[in-house]
């Protein structure tokens, strides 16, 4: 009898350890592994800024969409590039970032509708502040933003897209602020797809900026996204109704 009550003493306390822990975890600030669950399954990675909770404040939201080679089921791969990398070394980011993983052999187009209802969830179940809503992406996801913006015009307060590219007539859509990156000498993407998107969009009258980077190859987000004045120019757009 008293090892019988010595052991349901032992299940008590490790039910309520892995419930503490699960709690514990889930107020993390660092990046958590999520899976999305809709007609089609994406699993992403969420960063929730430190401070996030304790007061009723609403956050800017930033979706990343990564690269080709960071495709698969390892979210690992998400934080080898871009800002999933940087949020791994620093935890004063003043965004809640989301950066969905594609499925191999796969591409974000092939995703649009279920990246559109992802962000739709985390706004739901998170403290997000809908007017501040950011998408940025490199190389395939460059051109993910690029697309998502054509596609859902009236969702993003401004977009990055960096070395991608998109569907030029389907530029007169784009509503949201654009600021895009690439390098001179990139040899994967060619400047002229940022290019030719930067000019469709400008003829439309929406805001763009384009950073080119003389020296620079293919990989330039890594200049991109050390630049703390992205994400300063981020904040000083918010969508109202001259976007909407």
């Amino acid at each position: 009898m008293i090892n019988f009550f010595k052991k349901a003493v032992i299940v008590i306390l490790t039910a309520a350890f892995l419930f503490l822990s699960k709690e514990a975890f889930a107020m993390k600030t660092l990046q958590q592994s999520k899976i999305f669950k809709n007609e089609i399954s994406l699993k992403y990675l969420l960063y929730l800024p430190k401070d996030y909770g304790k007061t009723g404040e609403k956050w800017p939201l930033i979706v990343f969409l990564h690269g080709a080679g960071e495709r698969g089921n390892d979210l690992n791969k998400v934080k080898v590039h871009g800002i999933p990398k940087m949020l791994d070394t620093r935890d004063d980011f003043q965004f809640v970032v989301v950066s969905p993983q594609c499925p191999a052999n796969a591409w974000w187009t092939d995703y649009l509708q279920s990246i559109n209802a992802l962000i739709e969830q985390i706004a739901k179940e998170y403290n997000i502040d809908e007017s501040r809503i950011y998408m940025t992406g490199l190389s395939m996801g460059g051109f993910g933003t690029w697309n998502m913006a054509e596609r859902y015009p009236d969702l993003f307060a401004a977009i990055a897209p960096i070395c991608g590219g998109g569907e030029t007539f389907l530029a007169n859509y784009i509503k949201a602020p654009v600021w895009a990156f690439h390098g001179a000498k990139d040899d994967i993407v060619p400047l002229q797809r940022s290019q030719e998107m930067v000019d469709a969009v400008k003829k439309n009258g929406v805001e763009v900026q384009f950073t080119v980077y003389p020296d620079l190859m293919h990989n330039c987000w890594d200049a991109a996204y050390a630049n703390e004045e992205l994400y300063k120019w981020f904040l000083s757009h918010k969508k109202n109704s001259k976007n909407e």
